[in-house]
């Protein structure tokens, strides 16, 4: 009730059911993300919006890609729009980062799980968008090649980007 009766005052901005913040705050590009990440604290940015968070992309989602447990309660949000995938063991926790953004803590997939990440759903977002991610990560140094191989065996797609991590070396 002190809350709502601060956003009719004009004292906070109601973000969305449950979430307030001070109206001239300083707003980044990844708000939505701190938004997302303080209401479902367990979700993972991964693939489309991870290789935006990173830079990797030229592309800009409308939705947030976000990763969660293969049993668990999907997170309803009104805004923004969530693009669900469900990873289960090595897949879901190895090659996670924590970074701060805005105050909140916000789980994002690192740069070479992102990459395998695209390849394996390549058929959903494309291979051209993978193959972009790769070229972009290996050309600014942002992984080694340990970390993308390791990262495709956990995503269980080694033969498939193999022929074109061999074409990097």
């Amino acid at each position: 009730m002190a809350l709502s009766g601060l956003a009719h005052q004009g004292k906070l901005t109601r973000l969305s059911r449950g979430l307030y913040a001070l109206p001239d705050r300083p707003v980044s590009e990844h708000a939505t993300l701190a938004e997302l990440a303080s209401k479902h604290p367990s979700v993972q940015v991964c693939l489309l919006s991870a290789l935006q968070f990173h830079g990797l992309t030229t592309q800009s989602p409308f939705e947030v890609w976000v990763a969660i447990a293969n049993k668990a309660r999907a997170p309803k949000m009104d805004y923004p729009p969530l693009r669900i995938v469900r990873f289960s063991g090595d897949a879901l926790s190895d090659g996670v980062e924590e970074h701060v953004v805005e105050g909140v803590t916000v789980r994002v997939t690192s740069v070479a799980k992102t990459v395998a990440d695209c390849f394996k759903y390549r058929n959903k977002i494309g291979l051209d968008v993978a193959l972009e991610a790769l070229r972009e990560a290996w050309n600014s140094k942002r992984v080694k090649m340990d970390e993308l191989w390791h990262c495709a065996q956990v995503c269980r797609v080694a033969n498939v980007m193999r022929p074109y991590l061999d074409g990097m070396t």
